[in-house]
């Protein structure tokens, strides 16, 4: 809270300077971090979500011998000169033994079940008769017609996983299918998560008192980006005591997340602190709405980002700065954030100096197939409310004034399974 004149908080600002471009903000974020490095040996059980440290070959190919597509009769095509009905000598099921066609007969097969040696190929049950223990063949296959040859999939000594990939289930299920039962994936960086503010109420809310939103959400983010986030706590509007927290920080974390006091107003003291406290401040100001007031530095071996106390702001700080820098910790690519083109499906006249994110439903699609967005909300940056209904945020650039129907955007769609 800050007791200043809106007169005296913008005399305070402009003798910081301009503000940041975004993408130059981006950019020192992800300068003030680089890949921890250190390496760790997981089972797959525990691996989704990691970061991959390093690539994994196909220790074969696969499939690994050749097998049914289809449930169905193999056959050798040669045995059905002048016949179109053949006895059934075998059944292979999936999990059987290797084993051979017997000449002038049809082998009864199942979908991945081993083909038997000499069958050339395999007529779908739905094109023949079973005719007690012979089969007729009503519609005579292709050769090689429903076999899956071996390697034909995947051959041996290919690339299953790379470094720096994010583990979803799909690469997961790939390892095991190969037989893979364990992968090395980076450390998880480990995040510590701090709110700022006497306002937040510690238990019981009391008169002029609100909840701490920005800490579990910041937690839940982080760990969603693949961290290791730790609680650190509500930090009270006192320099002193800002100051102390820094300086116990000893190299705990990898990065450190504040919200609130980073802007201009008497009790905003995450600046001052981090600098009385020994570290260094790399930045701050980002021509961003909302969350202009964002601050970039490190004390040892933290990096520091300090995101904006209004919740959207900061949800939004996380989105742009924080979840790039968890990802090239964990040696991964930095996420570009709103590379999605859409549509916009409203009209808005705006003041054209800041970029702006903005919360939107996905409305329908164009004829060209272009998601077509509709804006929530009213660009306020304290309430959380709009992200009930939004499928995504959206970006527009600091020199767009007007937005018309039908103008391109380009946004991030939400996607709570996004590692899957």
């Amino acid at each position: 809270m800050s007791s200043n004149t809106p007169a005296k908080d913008k005399e305070r600002e402009a003798a910081h300077g301009e503000m940041m471009p975004l993408a130059d903000a981006i950019a020192l974020a992800l300068d003030g971090v680089a890949p921890i490095g250190a390496v760790e040996t997981v089972n797959l059980a525990e691996a989704l979500g990691r970061f991959c440290a390093k690539a994994v070959a196909a220790p074969a190919a696969m499939p690994f011998f050749d097998n049914s597509a289809m449930d169905g009769y193999a056959l050798r095509l040669a045995d059905l000169e002048g016949t179109d009905t053949l006895p059934i000598s075998a059944t292979i099921a999936a999990g059987a033994a290797p084993s051979e066609l017997m000449p002038k007969t049809a082998a009864r097969i199942f979908t991945g079940a081993p083909l038997p040696a000499g069958a050339d190929a395999i007529a779908v049950s739905e094109h023949c008769t079973e005719l007690g223990e012979t089969v007729r063949f009503d519609r005579a296959p292709k050769p090689g017609a429903n076999i899956r040859i071996t390697g034909s999939d995947q051959p041996l000594g290919a690339r299953l996983v790379t470094p720096g990939q994010r583990l979803g289930a799909r690469h997961i299920g790939l390892l095991a299918a190969n037989g893979i039962e364990s992968v090395s994936v980076a450390r998880r960086p480990r995040v510590g998560v701090f709110s700022t503010g006497d306002e937040l109420a510690k238990g019981v809310r009391g008169p002029g008192a609100i909840h701490d939103a920005n800490r579990p959400m910041l937690i839940a983010l982080a760990r969603a980006a693949g961290a290791e986030a730790c609680d650190l706590g509500i930090l009270p509007d006192d320099l002193g005591a800002t100051t102390r927290a820094f300086e116990g920080l000893a190299d705990k974390f990898d990065l450190v997340l504040t919200s609130g006091a980073v802007s201009v107003g008497g009790r905003d003291h995450v600046r001052s602190a981090l600098i009385a406290a020994g570290g260094q401040l790399d930045g701050w100001r980002v021509a961003i709405k909302p969350g202009k007031p964002v601050a970039f530095g490190r004390i040892g071996a933290s990096a520091i980002t300090g995101l904006p106390g209004n919740p959207f702001a900061s949800f939004v700080g996380f989105h742009l700065f924080a979840a790039p820098q968890i990802a090239r910790l964990a040696g991964g690519t930095a996420p570009k954030f709103a590379t999605t083109p859409a549509r916009a499906g409203f009209e808005w006249h705006r003041k054209p100096d800041r970029a702006e994110v903005f919360p939107v439903h996905l409305a329908g699609y164009d004829d060209a197939g272009a998601p077509i967005l509709e804006r929530l909300g009213n660009s306020a940056s304290a309430t959380l409310f709009p992200l009930t209904e939004a499928d995504g945020l959206a970006l527009i650039p600091a020199t767009t004034e007007r937005v018309s129907h039908g103008d391109m955007l380009f946004w991030q769609p939400f996607c709570d399974g996004r590692v899957v």
